[in-house]
């Protein structure tokens, strides 16, 4: 079994406290033992980033300077892609032709921050003090955590790492105990980019000896955290200590909203995307199809039609079209939920049962659930290849639908009702909606939701000002001696 993988802090590569194998969803064996991150090794890592942040290396550099860094970054991970794809498709399961793609485009990302990062500003204020002048600069807030999960990995610590670094900021960077191997493997090239000792560390390990110790970590000043509710409520708990602020995207239970103009071959593609593109393990998974009724036969007519030639194999092969689920603990719960909805009386279209395949795989499933629209799998976030199926039966219906869920991440409409549209994407409380497409993203495009999907953005020029803080300085220009000290001026 391969182990080539490493803690990475303080500039330097080095063992865990401890191992732990890390799974091939493929054949669902294990392919690498991962270093694990314990109190000591976590704590080293805080206290090297804030270190950094006064070490003369980083924090007298230009903010042009910390751009090139970034550029030098992009270009790093781009030459890397095909090597850095191979490992998350071993790691994690998704299609290599889904990585080879992505990890590429994620370069984008640290080009557009690089860009920004003598960007930030500062501002003049015109203060009612005819002897005062006053300006307000922009300041890295300090240590960031950014806890990220196994899915799109290096997407995700992209949209943390750019805007924060950008910033001036330092960051301890926490992968998944899930499938870290990516991660780990992305450490050599920001020490290869030449980012000084400490700037970025790169650790991975389990709750209570490894996340908790670094959100609750006094030094830590920001928590950015993509995840479930459920530890993201822990991370929040974790940091009444250190006051930290602290940034959330925690996933969604999207509505594909389908009207009776809209193109259907379009449409369906889309829903193919939305839904069984990384075998649904997506937080902007489009996994609620809101179809008008008069269209649902024939919708669904076409979408099961494409959906039995979805070509699903390895996800080493160029030619696969849908892949394993990451974890055994991910398809025991889908079929828990699945049970359930068909004993609320859901309907099972396709899918919906473990093939005898090696690996951690499920099929595309399709659930009806017209006749039961509160059944567990249109209300739940099961992140994995499931689509449960509503109707509505005009404009109105279709908001009340798709603003009934705790979560606002993301929404698609489909119609060619252009004021339609435009209503639509006013009233349905998301973050994201996409209209006649879906699961679009680019480094200019700010992301994130409402509710129980979370809070802050990622993406955008505006993101890299959420890892800054304000300075407000007054200078005085007057030569006369101040008035009477025991009033404030």
């Amino acid at each position: 079994m391969d182990s080539p993988f490493e803690l990475y802090i303080d500039g330097r590569f080095e063992a865990g406290a401890g191992t732990f194998d890390s799974i091939d969803p493929a054949t669902g064996t294990p392919w690498a033992t991962m270093p694990e991150a314990r109190r000591e090794q976590v704590e080293r890592a805080v206290e090297a980033a804030d270190r950094a942040l006064r070490d003369p290396a980083w924090a007298t550099l230009t903010a042009s300077q910390r751009g090139k860094l970034l550029y030098r970054l992009a270009d790093l991970l781009e030459q890397a892609a095909p090597e850095l794809a191979a490992i998350e498709t071993r790691d994690t399961g998704k299609i290599i032709r889904e990585t080879r793609g992505q990890i590429a485009y994620i370069a984008e990302y640290y080009r557009y921050y690089a860009g920004i990062a003598d960007k930030i500003e500062g501002s003049f204020v015109p203060v009612d003090k005819p002897d005062m002048q006053v300006w307000i600069s922009r300041e890295p807030i300090g240590v960031v955590a950014a806890i990220v999960p196994w899915n799109s990995q290096l997407f995700l610590s992209a949209v943390k790492l750019g805007p924060a670094l950008a910033a001036g900021c330092t960051v301890v960077l926490k992968a998944s105990e899930e499938a870290p191997g990516p991660l780990l493997a992305f450490a050599r090239l920001l020490h290869q980019a030449g980012f000084p000792p400490g700037v970025v560390n790169v650790i991975t390990g389990f709750g209570p000896e490894c996340g908790a110790v670094l959100s609750s970590h006094p030094k830590v000043a920001q928590v950015a955290f993509t995840g479930g509710p459920a530890t993201a409520r822990h991370i929040v708990a974790n940091t009444t200590g250190n006051l930290a602020r602290v940034s959330l995207e925690l996933g969604g239970k999207s509505p594909f909203i389908v009207f009776d103009d809209a193109d259907l071959d379009s449409a369906v593609n889309a829903q193919l995307a939305a839904i069984f593109a990384a075998s649904g393990q997506s937080c902007v998974a489009g996994s609620r199809l809101l179809v008008q009724a008069g269209i649902k036969d024939a919708f669904l007519a076409r979408l099961l039609e494409k959906v039995a030639a979805i070509r699903i194999g390895a996800p080493d092969d160029a030619a696969t079209e849908f892949g394993p689920l990451c974890t055994e603990r991910q398809r025991q719960n889908i079929e828990a939920v699945l049970a359930a909805s068909v004993a609320q009386g859901a309907r099972v279209l396709c899918g919906g049962t473990r093939s005898d395949r090696a690996g951690i795989y499920f099929p595309p499933t399709i659930v009806d659930c017209s006749a039961s629209p509160q059944a567990d799998s249109i209300t739940t976030e099961l992140f994995g290849p499931v689509l449960s199926v509503d109707v509505f039966d005009d404009e109105a219906q279709a908001i009340s639908k798709a603003n009934s869920t705790a979560f606002g991440l993301a929404a698609g409409i489909f119609t060619r009702n252009l004021t339609r549209a435009h209503r639509l994407s006013r009233a349905i409380r998301s973050g994201v909606v996409w209209i006649n497409t879906y699961r679009a993203i680019s480094p200019l495009a700010p992301f994130g939701g409402f509710g129980l999907s979370g809070h802050g953005r990622e993406g955008g020029a505006a993101a890299a000002l959420e890892y800054t803080t304000t300075k407000t300085v007054w200078l005085r220009t007057s030569d006369v001696p101040m008035d009477d000290p025991f009033v404030m001026r």
